[in-house]
Parts: structure tokens; sequence; C-alpha cells
């Protein structure tokens, strides 16, 4: 019984990992995507800033 349990263990063990490494990428990927369309669209701002009259 307890080598059925340790199974058990080891195996929702790995599960958990494989999936908080899929987490982890996915959360890195649209941290650099919106920093890239932050730095992108900024720079439209200001060099539209001319452009805007008051």
């Amino acid at each position: 019984m307890g080598i059925c349990m340790e199974e058990k263990i080891y195996k929702t063990m790995s599960g958990s990992g494989a999936l908080n490494i899929v987490v982890g990428v996915v959360t890195l990927v649209a941290g650099i995507t919106g920093g890239v369309l932050l730095i992108i669209s900024g720079a439209k701002l200001l060099s539209s800033k001319s452009k805007i009259l008051f």
C-alpha cells in the first residue's frame, strides 16, 4: 500500500511541476509582450507630441 501511495504522490508532483513550468513560461511571454507594447506606444506618443496643440 505504501508503494502505491508513493507512486500517486510522485505522479501528482510531476504533473504539478510541469504545470508550474508551463504557467511560468506563459507569464514570462505575456510580460515581455506587454512590455514591448508599452515601449512602442510610449515611443509613438513621444514622437507625435509636437503635433498636439493646446
